[in-house]
Parts: structure tokens; C-alpha cells; sequence
């Protein structure tokens, strides 16, 4: 973040002066503060889940995608329902920003805890931004620069006694922005949107919190304020989008023409679904929250038989669950995509913890010869595309796809490129289209493609589909020599999908 800020100072609040009234008034900031330009700085939030530390952190990742910066943010949950220590990290980057960072530049304590369990993550030279109500520091320790503001109180004579808890995010974000020079009129407009919709007076109370934050006269208690250097965009250069990934997935999803899909809630996969719940009736589709994680497979299944490519999703403890309608969809040759955002195990394991534990579920999680296709994704962006491939992988070969993500990339925000929807979008719609005299479903010399109810054969023979092993027409059958040759049929379309796959760049 720059040159390092000069360790010697130490910020100590100036006392209030009584305006003698009986109230007191701050002093005046310093009008010859200059802001000390950076490129790139890690911004790390440290509290409890209570507290809306992702809300505020997440602001500030939109606001830099916005403003044509690069980003990359990293985040912890506690997975107790009652919360606990928490924190959100942001890095925000003038030029290409590939990590999360490791250390912190600035780092925010709401608490004893969080100062004590992540200070050894600021780097020498860092600014400490503690609530001094809560948090008492070592200020002996002359590696790093401390600002101590009572946060906690400011925000109760901003908003109120009950707003305390509530507020202290945004009281913080403003200070943040006032800090590093922010856009503040592009952080209102998305603290706008946020909460659109609901009661006004909760867009209010947090625009209040906001600016009361923003207000604080922090120049008087810090030798150094920053700005990020200006990003001149590029002529004819896309205009920028910021998301984490599991919203990525979704709206890939969507541009891959899926339309119908069901599934159960669970850590870290819930706001796919949520997303879907929202987003899918928009295009004339439908997302049904199922009952278990069995009944979100069957009934996504159900809109596969209908002609339509739908999608489920989990977790490792869902996958799980879900593993026998998967081998009938290979069986059977419908088109599916499962998602998997992995996370630690096994049983319930670590529900918001990073794990990538679960490629071998993936690939080999089923009985019998099943081969499936199996994508992963590396990066927000990634999440979004690899939704679209699987999308056209899932119908060309009529096969199951799973999608592997974790919890980092499902919380991860990032920005990047605009895609060209008219190029990607893909036609959501069954193919009806009547098939010729002796079509064959499971014909061995050609790849499967499913035939949905209504389709007119015009030799009138109508398939079954069906878990069984089968014969051409879809009939059950006990040939040890057609089970061979429909195995055989069914690795072999997967091969000419290998075949086709450009060799990846080392």
C-alpha cells in the first residue's frame, strides 16, 4: 500500500472540547492533509458474523468493480448458528490483482479477539482502525499506526440505542471511505440498491451510518490518507461486472438456456439456489426448493424427461444423497447438471470451510461403469463460462455434467470483463422436432439424444426410458452382450467429447 506510514506515530484520540452548552464539539480536520496516491491495498475486516462485516466488505469490492479497478475478496463464517468470530478481506488493485493477499495493509478490530487474533496479519507499517469502546491495543508496539474511534458509541448517537449492533458496519465503511479518498456518491448508490425494496427508513438508518462515519474527522488522528490511482479506461474496452461466484454460476446457468432445476438448501450451495428461486420465473422457468436432497434429483430429473435441461445442486453431504438418481440419469442418457460447491468433510464436516476434497465423488461416486464429465472451475470468472459449457456439453451428449466449486470461490468477489450475451446465450427450449421412420433412442452407432413426451415417431414405436439396461427402443433386457455394447456406447461419446477438447495452455 505504498510506502509504509511512519510506525513512530501512534494516533491517540484529542479530546473533545465543551462548546458550552453542555454538549462537545470535535475538533476541526487538518486542511493540509494530501492524500498519498497507492496502487493496491488489503483491506481486512475483523469482528463477528453479527456484525454485517461482509455487507460493508462487499461494498467496498462492488464499488472497485465499478470504478474499473480489479478485486479479489476472501471471507470467514463461523458454521455455528449463534455466529461468532468472522472477518472479510478485500484487495483492491489498480493494475491485475491475482490473490487475496496474505497480509493486510489495514486492518478494522471490533474486538479484543479481533485484534488479538489478527494482528499478526497486518503488515509492519499498517494502520489499526480499532473500535476503542471494545478494543484495547498494545500502543507500545510501534510497528504499526493506530486510529482508535469509538465506534461503537458514535453509531449509537448517529442512529439510536438499538441501532448499535446494526450500524457499526456502515459507521466503519464511511471511515473507510473517507480514508482512502472512495467514491462516496457511487458507495450511496449502491448502498441504495442493496436495500431496494424494502422500508425506507432502513435505506435511511444506513446512509446515516454511512455518512456519520465519513464525517469523522480521522485526519486529525492519522499523518497519511490515500487514494487509489485513477484507472483510465481504455477506448472500446467492456465495461466491467462484480460478482462472487455462486452468483456467477447462476447467472451462467441462465445463459446456457437453463430454465428449470430444483434443490435443497445447504452451506455453501443455499444462494445458487436462492438466486435461481428469484431469476428463473423471469424467463418462464421454475426452481422448486424439494424436500430432501433425493426428491431436488428426481424432481430435476422430471424436467430433464420433460425435454428441458435442468440443474441441481449440493454439497459434498448432498452429492452424496443424490448418487443413485445420478447413475439412473447415466443409464438412462438424460441431460443434467449437478453442482457441487465443495466444502470440508467428511459427514457434515466443516460446512464453511474451504475444502477441495471431493473430485473423487465426482468422478467415480456412482456403482457400476458410469463415466460422467466433470468441470471445475478456477476463478469467479471461470464459474460463470464453465456454467455455459456445461450447459452445451449436458445436451450435445446427452450426459450428466458435474460442476465442482468450494466456498472460497462460492463468497469470493471479483470483477471482470462483461460477457457478450448475444454470443453465449443457448436455446432453452425441448426439441420437438419429428423423428423419422426406425429412429432409434439408444441406437449404438450414433450418439444418444433424449426424445421428449410429445415427439411424433413416425413409425409409431415409442421408447421407454428407464434405470434398466436396455436395448436400441429403451426395453429392458438381460443381454450380457447389449449390456457390453451400451457401456461400451456410453464411455465411448465421452471419448469423442475428449477428442474435441482443446489441449489445455501450461
Amino acid at each position: 500500500m505504498g510506502e509504509p506510514v511512519n510506525p513512530d506515530i501512534t494516533a491517540v484520540q484529542l479530546p473533545e472540547v465543551p462548546n458550552g452548552a453542555g454538549a462537545t464539539i470535535q475538533t476541526p480536520e487538518r486542511a493540509d492533509l494530501r492524500p498519498e496516491h497507492i496502487n493496491d491495498a488489503v483491506i481486512r475486516l475483523a469482528g463477528n458474523s453479527q456484525d454485517g462485516i461482509q455487507s460493508a466488505g462487499a461494498f467496498l469490492a462492488r464499488l472497485a468493480g465499478r470504478s474499473d479497478q480489479d478485486v479479489m475478496t476472501y471471507m470467514t463464517i463461523p458454521s455455528t448458528i449463534s455466529g461468532g468470530p468472522s472477518i472479510f478481506q478485500v484487495r483492491i488493485g489498480t493494475g491485475e490483482v491475482l490473490s487475496a493477499g496474505d497480509e493486510a495493509d489495514f486492518l478494522v478490530a471490533f474486538y479484543q479477539h479481533s485484534y488479538q487474533d489478527h494482528l499478526s496479519f497486518l503488515k509492519e507499517g499498517g494502520v489499526l482502525l480499532y473500535d476503542s469502546d471494545n478494543v484495547e491495543p498494545d500502543l507500545d508496539d510501534k510497528r504499526f499506526v493506530y486510529l482508535g474511534v469509538p465506534i461503537t458509541g458514535l453509531t449509537v448517537e448517529a442512529l439510536g440505542g438499538t441501532a448499535k449492533d446494526k450500524g457499526k458496519n456502515m459507521f466503519v465503511l464511511g471511515l473507510i471511505a473517507k480514508i482512502f479518498h472512495l467514491d462516496v456518491d457511487k458507495l450511496k448508490k449502491l448502498i441504495g440498491e442493496k436495500f431496494a425494496g424494502k422500508d425506507e427508513s432502513i435505506v435511511n438508518t444506513a446512509l446515516m451510518g454511512f455518512q456519520a462515519g465519513y464525517n469523522y474527522p480521522v485526519g486529525n488522528f492519522i499523518s497519511t490518507v490515500y487514494k487509489f490511482e485513477h484507472v483510465e479506461k481504455k477506448p472500446g474496452a467492456p465495461d466491467q461486472i462484480t460478482m462472487d461466484g455462486n452468483q456467477a454460476l447462476a447467472y451462467g446457468l441462465l445463459a446456457g438456456g437453463v430454465r428449470y432445476g430444483a434443490g435443497y438448501p445447504i452451506t455453501p450451495w443455499s444462494s445458487v439456489m436462492e438466486i435461481l428461486r428469484s431469476e428463473l420465473p423471469k424467463y418462464g422457468g421454475l426452481f422448486v426448493q424439494s424436500e430432501d436432497e433425493l426428491a431436488a434429483v428426481s424432481t430435476a430429473l422430471g424436467f430433464s424427461l420433460a425435454g428441458y435441461l435442468p440443474v441441481t445442486g449440493s454439497a459434498g453431504p448432498g452429492i452424496s444423497l443424490k448418487t443413485e438418481a445420478i447413475g439412473w440419469a447415466s443409464m438412462a442418457e438424460m441431460p443434467i447438471i449437478i453442482i457441487n460447491v465443495q466444502r470440508g468433510g467428511p459427514s457434515t464436516g466443516l460446512p464453511t470451510n474451504v475444502e477441495q476434497s471431493d473430485l473423487h465423488q465426482a468422478i467415480f461416486g456412482g456403482h457400476g461403469d458410469s463415466p460422467r464429465v466433470v468441470l471445475a472451475a478456477k476463478t469467479v470468472e471461470d464459474c460463470f463460462y464453465i456454467a455455459v459449457e456445461a450447459a452445451g456439453i449436458a445436451r450435445k451428449y446427452s450426459t450428466p455434467v458435474f460442476i465442482l466449486s468450494d466456498t472460497s470461490l462460492a463468497t469470493r468477489i471479483e470483477a471482470f470483463d462483461e460477457p457478450k450475451l448475444e454470443e453465449l446465450m443457448q436455446n432453452p427450449h425441448p426439441d420437438l422436432t419429428t423423428r423419422p421412420d426406425s429412429f432409434k433412442p439408444y441406437d449404438l452407432n450414433r450418439i444418444t439424444q433424449h426424445v421428449p413426451p410429445g415427439v411424433r415417431l413416425m413409425d409409431g414405436k415409442y421408447p421407454l426410458v428407464t434405470g434398466l439396461e436396455h436395448d436400441e427402443m429403451g426395453h429392458p433386457t438381460g443381454s450380457p452382450k447389449l449390456h457390453m455394447a451400451m457401456t461400451a456406447k456410453r464411455r465411448t461419446k465421452l471419448q469423442k467429447l475428449a477428442e474435441e477438447l482443446p489441449v489445455p495452455k501450461v
